[in-house]
């Protein structure tokens, strides 16, 4: 089986398509159209959809399973002793205009619209009635025949004319675009505690089962659902996952509301007291990276200094865990948005006590972020300032980390596992 890659990476290839269009450096018909294959309910229409928004360009979804092939190649209507062509409006006639058109569910269409779009993905083109704009690319995405879903086999002549691409669903990708997306860090955690559950086909396909679309409904409605009786809960994220996995999330989910409120623990209100349980420590980790996130501008510096004091009594790895998304969150931010956040973690008093508890591990772990924070002193040495804070330990952490744990800066050392850490097993993570 062909190896799968990445949404980051489909959108990369994507981004170097568009840039190849526009740039004309090649032939149009030289670039190769995207396949990208998988199981129905993992994004592989919506990173395409992102792409083309944060390009700023046109989007067109062709399902071709809803269509006929009079819909791609247009209406014929009499003109005197001729025939003419009416085509369809959702095609793009400003000659000057970008955009990306998906042609989604391919291969659950029959063999005389795959025939239909032949022309149109090759050639760019409907014959002599119209002709795409230089700017527009051309993709496709649709199910395997194992995936349980409509897939009928894609003509070897169609084929040819994609560059193919297996798509899977990624648990850590999903998490980091959920906790960006002020997803409930309940359901992010529950899935990194049982990552077993973040897709499956195991069940019955034909009702609810879970995916990332799934779990991303379930997600957006969880705090809608609180106002109703915990039976009719269930009932709901039962119909979207499936019975056994939504009583197992509804069990996680009644344990984490034992824990203080994260606000609290923030704020400092409440004293910390590191819990037994694994589970509650998973939604501790994520709870307390969203609380960080999304601190008022005012309570900010309180946050992030009790944020870092909490995760010096964490295991490794929770607390790598933790402060792992808050600096993927903050990487993701537009530059100009990045160093307020940033600053306050790096002139935190707590933030070289943090360090030399758990530095080894993040390093270990998370060394393409430690990258990040490599660069944090020549950017943020003004905002320090502003801040009445000295300047901060980074230049030191990387001469107090033991010889063979690479280093904080230079991106050396494969990435550990939760196996590295012997607080994580005594806690039961393992």
């Amino acid at each position: 089986m062909q190896a799968t890659v990445s949404f980051d990476e489909v959108k990369q290839l994507l981004k170097l398509q568009l840039d190849t269009l526009w740039s004309k450096a090649l032939p149009l018909q030289s670039v190769a159209p995207l396949m990208l294959w998988g199981p129905p309910g993992v994004g592989k229409s919506s990173v395409i959809r992102e792409v083309a928004k944060e390009q700023g360009i046109g989007f067109i979804d062709i399902r071709l399973s809803q269509r006929e092939p009079v819909d791609l190649r247009g209406l014929p209507m009499p003109d005197g002793d001729q025939v003419k062509w009416l085509l369809s409006s959702e095609w793009p006639r400003d000659p000057d205009s970008k955009g990306i058109i998906l042609f989604d569910e391919i291969s659950a269409a029959d063999r005389s619209l795959q025939v239909a779009a032949y022309e149109l993905i090759l050639d760019r083109r409907l014959g002599d009635l119209y002709t795409l704009p230089d700017g527009w690319l051309v993709c496709a995405a649709g199910n395997r025949t194992g995936d349980h879903a409509v897939s009928l086999p894609m003509s070897s002549a169609l084929a040819n004319r994609f560059c193919h691409l297996e798509v899977a669903a990624n648990l850590e990708d999903w998490c980091d675009w959920a906790l960006s997306e002020q997803i409930s860090s309940e359901l992010i955690a529950f899935l990194r505690f049982m990552p077993k559950h973040f897709f499956s086909l195991e069940g019955n396909p034909e009702r609810g089962w879970p995916s990332p679309r799934s779990w991303e409904r379930v997600g957006r409605m969880l705090n809608p659902l609180k106002n109703l009786p915990e039976a009719l809960q269930l009932h709901f994220i039962t119909g979207l996952v499936g019975q056994g996995v939504a009583i197992e999330f509804q069990a996680f989910c009644q344990w984490t509301r034992k824990l203080p409120a994260i606000k609290d623990l923030l704020s400092g209100q409440v004293a910390f007291e590191r819990p037994e349980r694994a589970d509650q420590n998973y939604a501790l980790a994520i709870g307390l990276a969203e609380g960080v996130l999304q601190a008022p501008e005012e309570l900010q510096a309180r946050y992030i200094h009790h944020f870092l004091k909490i995760g010096q009594q964490l295991s490794s790895d929770f607390a790598a865990m933790a402060f792992s998304a808050v600096i993927k969150q903050c990487s993701e931010q537009p530059e100009d948005a990045q160093p307020q956040l940033l600053t306050q973690i790096y002139t935190s008093s707590e933030f070289e006590p943090w360090m030399a508890e758990h530095g080894e591990v993040f390093a270990r772990q998370f060394s393409g972020l430690s990258q990040m924070l490599a660069q944090m002193p020549e950017d943020t040495s003004a905002q320090a300032e502003k801040h009445q804070a000295a300047p901060g330990p980074l230049a030191t952490w990387d001469d107090d980390l033991p010889a063979d744990s690479g280093s904080l800066f230079s991106g050396i050392g494969d990435k550990g596992s939760v196996a590295d850490n012997k607080d994580a097993k005594k806690q039961g993570v393992l």
